[in-house]
């Protein structure tokens, strides 16, 4: 899993809340001033400076996603404190935006990052019609359900150590077509997809250990441990699915996963170590390091 949280910018901007009329009654109709105070006003200008004294950089844009996802205006000012108070964007709103998906995000759960999506794009590139995907350390589904949704009749499993996570997971995988399991890893995986799994995605935690303290408090306070601490060196749960991949991998298949710049070298290592041939994909443009280990077979061009 990603080391840093999306920035607030990852949810869609495209919607705005409807305002009430500002037009005058006429004179003839007009009711007393004292009940003028009846008249709800505009709260986009007052939630704007609210989140901006609060240092959210985007703060006009949050402001027309909480306009536009608060059904009263009780939910509303429950919305605006909760964002103030520091909680992600994406768990005040209830979803993120994710490869053009709007996916369920509970409290707690891991936001899905932007930069993921490029992730989500090398997997689509390898998915034949028909692909069996593992989503391994799924979160919130994000993964899994971005990729089934472009892949011809994907077979999905995902999987969570994280009760919270599987909960959330459920709904968006399920809306695919996918299943989702509680367990650590493989464990809950059905033993009938072993040597069956055409893409692994593996959204490991690679933070390490000592450097937790160092993230944005959006990560640090409100998303899961298990989801960021990736033991002494970021790689401890990397080690472990590296282990069993090519047991689950189909001939030809793939595990995909995201590290850090500075990891990539280590990762592409343990990779080899365990019998998949690795090569790293980058993309400047999100800042997302890639490493991809394909299961060869005999003859087989790595």
């Amino acid at each position: 899993m990603s080391d840093s949280p999306s920035s607030p910018s990852s949810a869609s901007f495209s919607s705005a809340s409807a305002r009430p009329s500002s037009a005058a009654p006429s004179s003839a109709s007009a009711p007393p001033a004292a009940s003028c105070s009846l008249v709800p006003a505009d709260p986009r200008a007052e939630i704007v400076t609210r989140l901006r004294e609060a240092g959210c950089v985007f703060a006009e844009d949050e402001a027309g996603l909480l306009l536009s996802t608060a059904r009263t205006p009780a939910e509303l000012a429950a919305m605006v404190d909760r964002r103030i108070a520091g909680q992600p964007l994406e768990h005040v709103l209830g979803w993120a935006e994710f490869c053009g998906l709007r996916v369920s995000v509970d409290p707690g759960v891991f936001v899905p990052r932007r930069r993921t999506e490029f992730l989500v794009r090398r997997a689509a590139a390898l998915a034949p019609s028909h692909a069996v995907v593992v989503d391994l350390c799924c979160g919130s589904g994000a993964l899994g359900a971005a990729l089934a949704e472009g892949v011809d009749r994907a077979e999905l499993h995902a999987t969570d150590i994280d009760p919270a996570a599987v909960c959330c997971a459920r709904r968006n995988v399920t809306a695919v077509g996918g299943v989702a399991y509680e367990g650590d890893l493989y464990e809950s995986l059905p033993a009938g997809l072993r040597g069956r799994v055409d893409v692994l995605l593996a959204n490991v935690p690679y933070v390490p250990t000592g450097e937790i303290g160092l993230l944005p408090a959006e990560a640090r306070v409100h998303e899961a441990l298990v989801a960021l601490d990736g033991g002494a060196d970021g790689l401890d749960v990397l080690r472990r699915v590296a282990a069993g991949a090519r047991e689950w991998l189909a001939p030809g298949g793939s595990l995909l996963f995201e590290t850090s710049e500075r990891q990539a070298e280590k990762a592409v290592e343990i990779v080899a170590r365990n019998g998949l041939a690795p090569r790293v994909a980058v993309s400047e443009e999100l800042y997302a390091t890639v490493v991809i280990g394909t299961r060869t077979t005999p003859g087989t061009p790595a």
